[in-house]
């Protein structure tokens, strides 16, 4: 069968992946360009504007350890259907928010639906494609979450313009709906449901007695809490989610009101942040192929350093300021799909979701902390400066974690 097959199915996955992650993240990246006209009309803090965010993350890190877990028992292909129509319902309803407390409860239930579609739809990917086409698959899966961010950027201004925010919920609630058939209808869990190997896979390994889900064979849960590559790997995803999270979410609302810059040129900042994402993502994710999943989070993350240093530097200078973000945006792309190949990398075919998913909390906690501790910080002072210096620490902190962890010690 595999032989006479001229297109591999694991194209219509990447490519049905692709547009769930745009929409994911066209929701979860895009809440920052929306946020201050979102808090300006309904008379929101920025801390109030944080907490908004602070409700969704709850709910994501709560429920994605139990996406990952059920990826690996029942199949991605439920898991993620399901998490889908919870999202479209929710963002639909973000809309239509008057309160402070209607907005929490119904971006929680965001968080709870985005919580099945990253760790469960890199799983998907990583077992349709080779060990040695990872990077590269991801990279070409990880453009539709820059994509959504430029498509925020670019598009939101006019939105305001001719209508008002609420409708880039209704819209990206509609289009969230719209993918629940075809991922229910398309999607696959493994390619072992076709008896072909993944795309890319030279080895003679068909299993064809498992339908739709992979199972967890025999490796104890204690077995990965007591690996320290599990715990080093999450300590640097928890500091490098806090160290960007805040620039992305606040870059536009700094831009406006402590740049005093027009919307429509604050608002371009995230179309510069999600263009400059794709083209790292083509880049640096088929890299780590080469280079190492460990060595280019470090070399990644030192530039992130960097680039958090120089919009303390630049001031008011608008192209510095675009250049600033443009390159920490160009790492940005690759990090977190780079940390999700980690799980493939360094534990078990099997439970990657399951490895993603308890990673999630790590990750879910620094975005937590950023957005209550930069919205405290800018409410009190004025100003961004001492949560930005703060996030360049932060990834400071997450190189440090990556140098201990170990090489792999055995191959897949």
């Amino acid at each position: 069968m595999e032989a006479k097959q001229k297109f591999h199915w694991a194209w219509l996955i990447l490519a049905i992946c692709f547009v769930d992650l745009f929409v994911n993240y066209s929701v979860r990246l895009g809440y920052g360009v929306v946020l201050p006209e979102m808090i300006r009309t309904l008379g929101f803090g920025r801390t109030a504007g944080g907490s908004i965010y602070n409700s969704y993350l709850l709910t994501y890190i709560t429920f994605s350890p139990f996406t990952g877990y059920l990826t690996d028992r029942v199949g991605a292909r439920r898991v993620i259907t399901l998490c889908l129509l919870i999202l479209g319902v929710a963002v639909f309803l973000m809309g239509t928010v008057d309160a402070l407390w209607s907005a929490c409860i119904i971006y929680a239930v965001v968080g709870l639906g985005a919580a099945g579609l990253w760790g469960p739809v890199i799983t998907l990917v990583q077992r349709w494609f080779a060990f040695h086409r990872r990077g590269f698959a991801l990279g070409i899966l990880a453009t539709g979450y820059g994509l959504g961010f430029a498509a925020m950027g670019a598009v939101f201004p006019w939105v305001v313009t001719h209508f008002s925010w609420r409708y880039a919920w209704f819209f990206l609630g509609g289009l969230a709906l719209a993918m629940v058939a075809v991922n229910g209808i398309f999607l696959r869990s493994d390619p072992i449901q076709f008896g072909v190997r993944p795309w890319g896979e030279a080895r003679d390994s068909i299993d064809r007695n498992n339908a739709d889900k992979v199972p967890l064979k025999g490796f104890p849960m204690r077995t990965l809490i007591k690996d320290s590559r599990f715990w080093l790997i999450g300590f640097s995803y928890f500091a490098v989610a806090f160290s960007l999270y805040s620039i992305t979410t606040y870059m536009v609302d700094y831009a406006k009101y402590q740049l005093n810059l027009p919307l429509d040129k604050a608002s371009f900042l995230a179309t510069i942040h999600g263009i400059c994402q794709i083209i790292g993502v083509l880049t640096v994710l088929p890299l780590s192929d080469y280079l190492g999943r460990k060595r280019t989070i470090i070399i990644s993350n030192t530039i992130i350093a960097v680039c958090l240093a120089s919009i303390l530097l630049v001031g008011e200078s608008w192209d510095l300021l675009c250049l600033s973000i443009g390159c920490m945006a160009f790492i940005y792309g690759p990090t977190f799909p780079i940390y999700g190949a980690c799980a493939g990398d360094y534990f078990p075919r099997e439970i990657m979701a399951t490895v993603i998913g308890a990673w999630t909390p790590f990750y879910g906690l620094g975005a937590i902390l950023t957005h209550w501790i930069t919205g405290m910080l800018r409410d009190a002072t004025g100003v961004y400066q001492h949560a930005f210096f703060l996030n360049m620490l932060m990834a400071v902190a997450a190189i440090v974690f990556m140098c201990f962890v170990r090489k792999k010690e055995s191959p897949l």
